[in-house]
């Protein structure tokens, strides 16, 4: 064997076992470094008094920790709820409400004014007048507002052609109140005007029992001369009565023959002739009823 070899390997061994004995930490250090993981280790190796391990830190509860970050989300989602915001809520809404109100209101002014305009074009017929009613009271352009009327200038001593009028007028009443399913009710529908242009001879006994021949719910009116010329000039209505005549002189009255169709608003819609029928009168009226319900009806007019 070579003898430097020897030595070599020996001084090699001993060098070794100084670095280990230098470098490596001792059982204790060991223990204290890693107690959770080396306390059996140094147990099995003789060191049964080593320390035990302390204790791991508890985890705190999950639930807490949930509704906190819960209560985040929500008051992030929709803000905390205070008498401040909750006072701004009803505010706004009463803003809001109101302002709708306002808007509501113009729309229905304008609808209003467009109905009250939309006779332009048309004969400017009707206007302010006061009468007799048949009934008792007076009548007044005031009492057609709300109302569709149909308005016929006659006298009761007209011998053929005011009764064949009033009939046709009463007749296509009925047609509308039964299309309208106003049919019987004495304080609906198209309401009827019998406007007599013979005031010396129509008293309003003679034209009480005079209207109720033709409709039950038909108007009869009259008034002195001048009361009666008015209301004539107001509808461009014709006639011929004498204005100093009495009742018992012998005269002939020559007048219009048509009668008109006046709106809840009081305005001219359209005039009816000799020539036109019952049947014909009735699909105007319900024509014109509906494009007034189409326009916003009497609320928009505000009747």
């Amino acid at each position: 064997m070579n003898p430097l070899r020897s030595i070599s390997s020996s001084a090699s061994y001993s060098l070794r076992a100084n670095l280990r004995s230098h470098l490596a930490p001792s059982p204790i250090a060991f223990a204290r470094c890693s107690p959770s993981a080396s306390r059996i280790i140094l147990q099995r190796r003789g060191y049964s008094n080593a320390p035990p391990p302390p204790n791991p830190p508890k985890e705190p509860p999950l639930q807490p920790e949930i509704d906190r970050q819960r209560k985040l989300r929500d008051q992030a989602n929709v803000g905390p709820f205070t008498w401040k915001a909750a006072a701004l809520f009803i505010a706004t809404g009463v803003g809001l409400y109101l302002y709708f109100e306002s808007e509501k209101a113009a729309v229905l002014e304008r609808r209003r004014q467009e109905l009250s305009s939309k006779s332009i074009g048309k004969p400017q017929i009707g206007g302010p007048f006061t009468l007799d009613r048949h009934d008792g009271g007076n009548f007044t352009e005031k009492d057609l507002l709300g109302k569709w009327t149909l308005i016929y200038f006659g006298f009761t001593h007209c011998p053929d052609i005011c009764p064949e009028e009033l009939d046709k007028m009463g007749e296509a009443i009925d047609i509308v109140d039964k299309k309208t399913g106003q049919y019987g009710k004495m304080d609906q529908g198209v309401m009827p005007l019998f406007i007599s242009v013979d005031p010396a001879r129509d008293t309003i006994p003679q034209i009480k029992k005079y209207v109720k021949e033709f409709h039950p719910r038909m108007v009869g009116l009259v008034g002195d001369y001048e009361a009666v010329k008015k209301t004539c000039k107001m509808y461009r209505v014709y006639f011929s009565t004498p204005p100093d005549a009495a009742a018992s002189d012998d005269y002939l009255v020559d007048h219009s023959i048509f009668f008109y169709l006046m709106d809840p608003l009081g305005q001219f819609v359209d005039a009816f002739g000799k020539a036109t029928t019952a049947d014909q009168v009735a699909e105007k009226v319900l024509d014109s009823m509906k494009k007034w319900d189409d326009a916003g009806g009497n609320a928009a007019a505000g009747v």
